[in-house]
């Protein structure tokens, strides 16, 4: 490890904030606003987190604009215009960075520093973090908003670096964009960010072959212009709606809560149902059909069956509509897509599909890419749209310990371990937002970063009246969140899918499920009823030197 000791100390801060997205600015601001100093560092060379670095074709969020907005101040809310039904992602970082500069965040930010090391010194109650520029900085407290989706994952096919052409990471795309037009392009990979370039790629490519391990089940979108009187009518009732969303497992409003099984109605009831929910669009519409859909297999069948059955009625050819409805996990267990055109888009001539779970990628060559079975591909350019190290791969990257032999990576070694996704054992000061054990992927993921981040500083906001300046849970109340975290995720469907929740797509990576989804609401009162219990589970310190002569 990096010794995090040395080198001059370029900063003193109460609070060190790792990352400059969603989550990092809103810790500034709120953590700022009880006068503490902070200072966010963020390894882009822009603020935005996922959304500066996610800039491939087609790259849109699946909650729409109204919801998918930060919710601490209306005025911000009423002021500010969305063009379309989902954001894009240029939309959604024009957006971003309005609110850095609505708000002076962007002073208590340091672009284009990655933190490589962080160590924790149990005598001074103190994080010293060490960046890859060479600079320390000591801070009281470390809050780790480094974001779930945040470090690709680039497959090492053999023969990478012999191709001649050129490769693109969905989560690493060139600022000035890519122009495909005329190129033979492989897309590797049908996940979201897969679903949503290969319309657009397809356009442009003179062929486009796609190299399908797992087909991901998709749902339109049914993305349009900003209707004026939905977004009067939306803005009217923002309050209410940020409750109503509170109250729900996703933290989405606007959806009426469902009050029967899949299997109570009739087969004529229960599809009509699906095709209102399937020309709506939208994701959490379709899940929020019946009450069952993520715990009952067979409920589940007849919304999977009916997703099947609409590929097949838009693919023409039947081997590829096959080959395209899924078959492995049941709908909504793994990241459910939403496209504009997918489907559609294997009807097209120049496009083609081949599946490599039945024959492999043995090896990129100079020219492309060759199977296991002998075929080959000649490609001019190549696509990973293979996703991220999820949940853990951030926070992995960091070497980060304490005085006393902590050792994250150590402490991880069969899987995440947090209580309430907010905090690890053993490494005390340190907070996570978003972290495995919560619900921050399963949901609006801004409004978990809000709840997270004032969770936090309600917790700090504690200890300063009491004059206190160390907190971590106890290793009682992380084993038993984790042993909770799992008896719910066992209690669904979820862990029936080999999905980035479970760590699948990471070779080596342990299979252990690592979102809670027992639903943003029952989660936020948990978090509340602990605040409200002095903060039950977590051990306190009392500070060595007064607070308020630091």
């Amino acid at each position: 490890m990096p010794d995090a000791s040395n080198g001059p100390v370029s900063r003193q801060l109460d609070v060190a904030i790792v990352g400059g997205g969603l989550a990092g600015l809103y810790a500034i601001h709120r953590l700022r606003g009880m006068g503490l100093r902070v200072r966010a560092y963020e390894a882009g060379s822009g603020i935005g987190g996922t959304w500066f670095w996610n800039r491939y074709p087609g790259a849109r969020c699946d909650v729409e604009s109204l919801e998918y907005s930060y919710g601490f101040d209306d005025a911000l809310q009423q002021d500010w215009k969305w063009p379309e039904r989902y954001g894009t992602q240029p939309e959604i970082l024009k957006y971003i960075n309005h609110v850095a500069d609505r708000f002076d965040l962007r002073r208590d930010v340091q672009l284009e520093t990655r933190i490589v090391s962080a160590l924790f010194d149990g005598e001074a109650n103190e994080w010293t973090l060490a960046t890859d520029g060479g600079e320390t900085a000591r801070a009281r407290y470390v809050v780790m908003a480094a974001g779930n989706l945040s470090t690709p994952r680039v497959p090492d096919f053999p023969g990478l670096k012999s191709f001649t052409g050129k490769w693109y990471h969905s989560g690493l795309w060139p600022h000035g964009g890519v122009d495909f037009s005329g190129l033979r392009v492989g897309v590797i990979g049908t996940g979201s960010s897969g679903v949503q370039m290969i319309p657009i790629i397809a356009r442009q490519a003179k062929h486009l072959t796609v190299f399908q391990r797992t087909a991901n089940f998709s749902l339109p979108a049914r993305n349009a212009p900003m209707e004026p009187e939905r977004e009067r009518r939306h803005k009217a009732e923002y309050p209410e709606r940020r409750r109503a969303a509170a109250d729900t497992p996703f933290a989405i409003g606007g959806h009426a809560k469902p009050t029967h099984s899949a299997l109570d109605v009739t087969d004529e009831e229960r599809n009509a149902a699906y095709e209102a929910k399937w020309q709506e669009g939208g994701s959490i519409s379709y899940l929020y059909a019946y009450t069952d859909l993520l715990v009952n297999k067979a409920s589940n069948d007849t919304a999977s069956e009916f997703v099947r059955n609409k590929i097949r009625g838009i693919v023409e050819d039947p081997r590829t509509a096959e080959l395209l409805a899924p078959k492995d996990h049941p709908i909504g267990t793994k990241r459910l897509c939403l496209d504009t055109g997918y489907y559609e888009t294997y009807n097209r001539d120049n496009v083609s599909l081949v599946d490599v779970r039945s024959d492999r990628i043995a090896e990129l060559t100079e020219t492309g890419l060759r199977t296991a079975g002998g075929q080959t591909f000649d490609l001019d350019a190549i696509v990973f749209a293979t996703g991220f190290d999820a949940m853990t791969g951030a926070l992995r990257e960091i070497d980060i310990r304490t005085s006393d032999g902590a050792d994250l990576r150590a402490h991880w070694e069969g899987g995440p371990l947090t209580y309430l996704g907010l905090m690890v054992a053993g490494f005390p000061n340190m907070f996570v937002v978003t972290g495995p054990g919560s619900p921050g992927v399963k949901t609006q993921m801004i409004a978990s970063i809000e709840q997270h981040v004032d969770w936090i500083a309600d917790c700090l906001g504690h200890m300063r009246e009491r004059g206190l300046d160390r907190i971590e849970p106890s290793a009682e109340a992380e084993t038993a969140w984790v042993q909770h975290v799992n008896d719910i995720a066992h209690a669904t469907l979820y862990p029936l899918a080999n999905s980035w929740y479970m760590g699948a797509n990471i070779p080596g990576k342990p299979r252990v499920f690592m979102p809670y989804v027992g639903g943003y609401d029952r989660y936020k009162r948990h978090c509340d009823a602990v605040a409200a219990k002095g903060y039950e589970g977590f051990v306190f310190g009392r500070a060595k030197v007064p607070v308020a002569s630091r």
